[in-house]
């Protein structure tokens, strides 16, 4: 874990409300792990008081801009602008500064099998890349479920596809791909393909319908849960959720910043209905 003072390499919008930013960060290349995130401060007067935490997209190195420097590693982290803290991340530019506290948590670990199913709705897609990028690289053939409610939510798709995801889109107004919920999609693959594992990240109730899914099918699945956090490192317990022994009288609760965020999905408790996306 580093605590970086940094810059900003770019930082543009790639659909309406959601933004790229890209961040000088010397050894994550190394150390990021998918499923990882970091939390991010900006430094500047009159900034938030609490940095936020951003899942990894990706990491890599550019190239020396000229003879006799050193190439530059850096991370990119993808955002949706919904408060006060993401309104002025979007105005930063290249060359403004920021401070990074990370890689943070703990990653999906990829478990043997041959048929990897990735389930992602809107910003969710973000920690899948990485890991994408790690089964691809094992040889496995990745599919991945992207859902969102419009066309807007769907992020990433031509670089899943450059590394040889096999890709389904749907959307809930039909504007790109199958009209519909990404969970009926996931039913369908396993029921096609009954060996598989499953890994998902994005909305609460996207999960918990995963989960029932995933539980009917007796399907391995790992989950990385979207979480408030205020510290990132299990000190002020903010952002802990209910384990799977938890009840009222005993309560079992695991930190999501430290356990997690990724979570095999039978140490979590969950709805007994399951959800309904």
């Amino acid at each position: 874990m580093q605590n970086l003072k940094t810059v900003i390499l770019h930082n543009r919008e790639i659909a309406p409300g959601y933004f790229r930013m890209a961040v000088l960060a010397p050894g994550y290349p190394m150390q990021a792990k998918a499923g990882q995130f970091v939390m991010l401060r900006i430094q500047q007067q009159n900034q938030p008081l609490l940095r936020r935490p951003f899942g990894i997209f990706k990491t890599g190195t550019l190239a020396a801009e000229c003879s006799g420097m050193p190439r530059r590693e850096f991370v990119e982290l993808v955002y949706k602008v919904v408060g006060s803290g993401t309104k002025l991340m979007a105005t930063l530019q290249r060359g403004d500064q920021v401070e990074l506290l990370g890689p943070l948590g703990e990653g999906f670990t990829p478990v043997e099998s041959d048929t990897p199913i990735l389930v992602g709705g809107g910003i969710g897609l973000v920690p899948l890349f990485k890991l994408a990028e790690d089964l691809c690289r094992q040889g496995k053939q990745v599919r991945l479920l992207m859902g969102g409610r419009t066309r807007d939510d769907i992020l990433g798709i031509t670089e899943f596809e450059r590394l040889g995801v096999e890709t389904y889109v749907s959307t809930d107004d039909g504007s790109l791909g199958e009209e519909g919920l990404v969970t009926a999609v996931l039913e369908r693959k396993l029921a096609k393909y009954p060996e598989a594992v499953v890994y998902a990240c994005g909305p609460t109730p996207m999960l918990n319908a995963v989960q029932a899914i995933c539980a009917k099918n007796e399907t391995p699945l790992q989950v990385s849960l979207e979480a408030l956090m205020a510290c990132g490192v299990g000190a002020c317990l903010g952002c802990v959720v209910p384990g799977k022994e938890h009840r009222e009288d005993q309560p079992d609760y695991l930190c999501t910043c430290r356990q997690g965020p990724v979570f095999d999905a039978t140490d979590l408790q969950w709805p007994e209905s399951g959800g309904d996306q």
